[in-house]
């Protein structure tokens, strides 16, 4: 068996177990060592598609089938990637998280998958990833599904994130002003107004391109988060208002590097 068709049956083997696999099962299944088995796992993470984790794998690939992923573009999912793996370097082992679904957070999700966390989230997507996970705790919120996005809205998903409480809400925005945040469903902002009153802080994860721009539904001013992580394009005027509303910035480097984030503290921290 080639190692291209071998590796494409090691995907196929996971997601049939429920998005996790053994390496013991896969070798006895593909008939190869582990040590081959291994270097397979290599590539397909620094692919995006697997997690390599305490004795097996975990399926991290993209969600098929859902326009708000098919229609994304490159460039800017660099972007996304950079800014996953910074927000990822604020979130502690064992913490209570709140992710909603927009396509930033789908991509911190994956990066998120194999830690000891305590997840809730509204999105069909990022709770694919988490469902199979046995060291996370999943809490999926009910309600009418946007098709577009696979995520749940309206009062069902509203009425429960006031019996929650979780220490980090996590939201993607479609557009940044000097009045705030925005987004393009109405139905989703009341959601996501919701998850942040559900959390001791609110994070706001966005690239530098929804900087200026609005959408349909305003969700908050910029002084109702506490951190916005973006990649370090963002201009300096952007920069300093973000300083200048008492918001802490964590810029994400494009390039994978040790040091995930540069962390400004906010004004008498």
């Amino acid at each position: 068996m080639l190692a291209d068709e071998r590796r494409h049956r090691v995907l196929e083997l996971v997601r049939l177990r429920g998005g996790f696999a053994s390496l013991p099962e896969l070798a006895k299944e593909l008939q190869v060592s582990e040590s081959t088995l291994r270097r397979d796992l290599e590539h397909l993470e620094r692919s995006g598609v697997a997690r390599r984790t305490r004795g097996g794998v975990l399926y991290t690939g993209s969600f098929p089938g859902l326009p708000h992923f098919q229609l994304r573009e490159p460039a800017q999912w660099e972007k996304k990637r950079a800014i996953a793996r910074a927000a990822a370097s604020l979130i502690q082992n064992g913490d209570t998280l709140l992710l909603d679904g927009g396509s930033t957070t789908y991509e911190l999700a994956r990066v998120l998958v194999g830690r000891p966390l305590q997840v809730v989230t509204n999105s069909l997507p990022v709770a694919n990833l988490f469902a199979a996970n046995a060291f996370a705790d999943l809490v999926l919120l009910g309600g009418i599904v946007y098709p577009r996005t696979g995520v749940a809205l309206g009062p069902l998903a509203n009425q429960a994130l006031k019996q929650i409480n979780v220490r980090r809400s996590l939201l993607s925005v479609a557009g940044i002003n000097e009045q705030g945040f925005y987004n393009s469903n109405l139905l989703l902002v009341e959601t996501e107004r919701a998850m942040m009153q559900a959390a001791d802080e609110v994070i706001v994860l966005a690239d530098s391109t929804k900087f200026g721009h609005t959408s349909l539904a305003h969700l908050a001013p910029l002084k109702d988060v506490d951190r916005i992580v973006v990649d370090e394009e963002l201009s300096p005027r952007w920069q300093e208002r973000i300083r200048r509303a008492g918001v802490e910035l964590v810029l994400a480097p494009l390039v994978d590097e040790p040091n995930e984030a540069k962390s400004e503290s906010k004004p008498g921290n």
